[in-house]
């Protein structure tokens, strides 16, 4: 199989498992936005942006920086993989205990410290969220590392059914937000300890470990976690801090607001993670060959698909936002309107930096990542301080939009500076995709009024969607031929 063959069937993967994940977490949402409310839904998600901020204790960027590691050795020493596997989880452990451990013992002080006291038992809890959690994401980003990407894709597709299975029970069963977060841990649990299984049994005990550990790669592969963690550490501020926020300034009906349409643009973001997930691990090895045509070649082609997608979805997700959260999820969620409509720039803007932030892992440019996603976190901190109070949830969802646009054209940069793109070229099909994107508008525009029921309103979304493939094929963008080749 050659390369684009592999790419091919790894996204392909990838995608079936994150189209399962996507399918359960949009029937878990739609589940417990139905059955706990604007107050319970967001008490259960504030809980867990909180612990996804504490969870960056319990990691460090050791996960992605031992990806990095096996993805390089693989190729030249492959006796160094299980030394750098025992490196990690022993590292793994003692964090994950020392956090945990902090959790339990002061819960009760972090809840009443963030002003939100009934978060105690979540946070007790969150002990055991934050170790299972763990075993989870790492089994799959080492799966990427070794780029075994179907093993990644059983893990996360384990994960999202396990959390579906458990946290709708126990919701059903009256246990509330509580009952929801334990399906949660429940489902996590499962899955790390697959992965964890498929790690030990089909790649770690495969490999022949080398007589001696070579000198300094642990400590290399500790270094090379620091940028990572504080990519990592600034993606969650990105990503989480606001949701704390709106719960320490707000109320939990606003955190509810604005976690459906977080989820919503995740659910819309699906394939643009698959596909920067799948093409990662190969830049590290082009570069490695000295192959950095291919490279580029790979990567302009990614880009400019995944703006063909997601430019036309962000602009049709904005227009049909109002039918669209209060026909399926309730007139109780409308306040989620207006924080979906601004978030609908962030579609564009997450799905650019699916594709690149990986990559640039795999390219060694972690650290001016690291540099660029610091900056930018601390700027959206600031502008959430200070938007929240004075205009709400939007004022979240415009400080993420913003602060974000100057994130990605840092990593374009980059990645720009490593691979010579051809801009040109890009901005010539940037240009036609908007084109596209603006009859495709008027079209849904038109419709949109007419809809009264979820019916119509599929119907309308259907109009938007035949309107842009039409278009797209005409234009040449798209080669029906090369898209059925794909699918089969």
């Amino acid at each position: 199989m050659n390369r684009e063959d592999h790419i091919v069937s790894g996204f392909k993967a990838t995608l079936v498992a994150r189209a399962i994940y996507m399918a359960s977490s949009a029937l878990l949402m739609f589940v417990l936005a139905r059955y706990l409310n604007p107050d319970g839904y967001g008490a259960l998600y504030w809980a867990i942006g909180v612990l996804t901020v504490v969870q960056l204790f319990a990691d460090l960027g050791l996960s992605k920086s031992v990806a990095r590691y096996i993805s390089e050795y693989r190729e030249t020493d492959a006796g160094q993989i299980p030394h750098l596997i025992k490196t990690t989880i022993t590292a793994k452990l003692v964090l994950l205990a020392f956090v945990a451990y902090v959790l339990v013992l002061f819960h009760e002080w972090i809840a009443i410290a963030l002003g939100d006291p009934g978060a105690a038992p979540f946070l007790a809890a969150g002990a055991l969220y934050l170790v299972v959690y763990s075993a989870s994401t790492f089994s799959q980003v080492s799966f990427q590392g070794f780029n075994h990407l179907g093993y990644s894709a059983i893990v996360q597709a384990i994960s999202g059914a396990g959390r579906l299975v458990f946290s709708v029970a126990f919701v059903l069963l009256g246990m509330g937000a509580l009952g929801a977060f334990f399906g949660y841990i429940i489902g996590y649990a499962i899955a790390g300890a697959i992965g964890l299984g498929i790690l030990y049994t089909g790649f770690y005990k495969r490999y022949d470990a080398a007589e001696e550990y070579e000198e300094g790669l642990s400590r290399r592969l500790l270094e090379y976690s620091l940028p990572l963690t504080a990519t990592r550490s600034a993606n969650v501020i990105d990503k989480q801090i606001d949701t704390v926020l709106i719960g320490v300034f707000l109320n939990p009906a606003a955190v509810g607001f604005y976690t459906l349409g977080k989820q919503v643009t995740d659910f819309v973001l699906a394939p643009a993670e698959s596909l920067g997930f799948t093409i990662s691990p190969n830049f590290g090895e082009q570069k490695a060959a000295g192959q950095l045509d291919e490279a580029r070649r790979i990567y302009e082609t990614s880009l400019t698909n995944v703006l063909l997608l997601y430019i036309p979805a962000a602009v049709g997700l904005a227009i049909v936002a109002g039918p669209f959260l209060t026909m399926v999820f309730g007139a109780d969620y409308a306040g989620a309107v207006p924080v979906l409509q601004v978030l609908a720039g962030f579609v564009v803007l997450q799905a650019i930096t699916n594709l690149t932030s990986d990559s640039l892992d795999y390219l060694g440019r972690a650290r001016e990542r690291a540099i660029a996603k610091g900056g930018t976190a601390v700027a959206n901190l600031v502008l959430n301080i200070i938007l929240i109070p004075t205009v709400g949830v939007i004022g979240a969802a415009a400080a993420t939009v913003a602060t974000h646009s100057v994130y990605v054209a840092v990593n374009l940069y980059i990645v720009h500076t490593e691979l010579r793109l051809n801009v040109r070229r890009l901005a010539r099909t940037t240009g036609l995709v908007c084109g596209i994107t603006g009859v495709m508008a008027i079209a849904v525009l038109l419709v949109t009024p007419l809809v009264s029921n979820l019916l119509m309103l599929f119907g309308a979304i259907a109009v938007g969607a035949v309107t842009w493939g039409v278009l797209a094929v005409l234009s040449g963008l798209v080669d029906p031929n090369q898209v059925r080749s794909v699918i089969g």
